[in-house]
């Protein structure tokens, strides 16, 4: 600390001590300020949870590169079949989804 700053906080304090003891207050007792309460969020666990499996799902790719590769080949091999009464049933539900939505 410079000593400049130590009579800066000297004459500080005399001040201090002069209101104090002009309003009568305890010399003792330092002048306090209100302060503003703080904002706080307090997350529960479960959401905790959420934002982590958000996050984890957000970094997922859309495309199964394995099942694409094996679709690929079954389609190259000639050996690929498609069950059309599970494509139709599939189909069909979807659309009940779309007209209910």
């Amino acid at each position: 600390m410079k000593i400049g700053d130590v009579k800066d906080t000297t004459s500080q304090m005399l001040q201090q001590y002069q209101r104090n003891v002009g309003t009568g207050q305890s010399v003792d007792k330092p002048q306090t300020t209100a302060v503003a309460p703080e904002e706080k969020v307090d997350l529960s666990n479960q959401s905790r949870d959420l934002v982590q499996i958000k996050r984890a799902v957000s970094q997922l790719t859309e495309i199964r590169e394995e099942k694409v590769q094996e679709l690929r080949t079954q389609i190259e091999k000639g050996v690929y079949n498609i069950n059309s009464d599970k494509m139709a049933d599939k189909m069909i539900g979807e659309s009940l989804i779309d007209i209910f939505a």
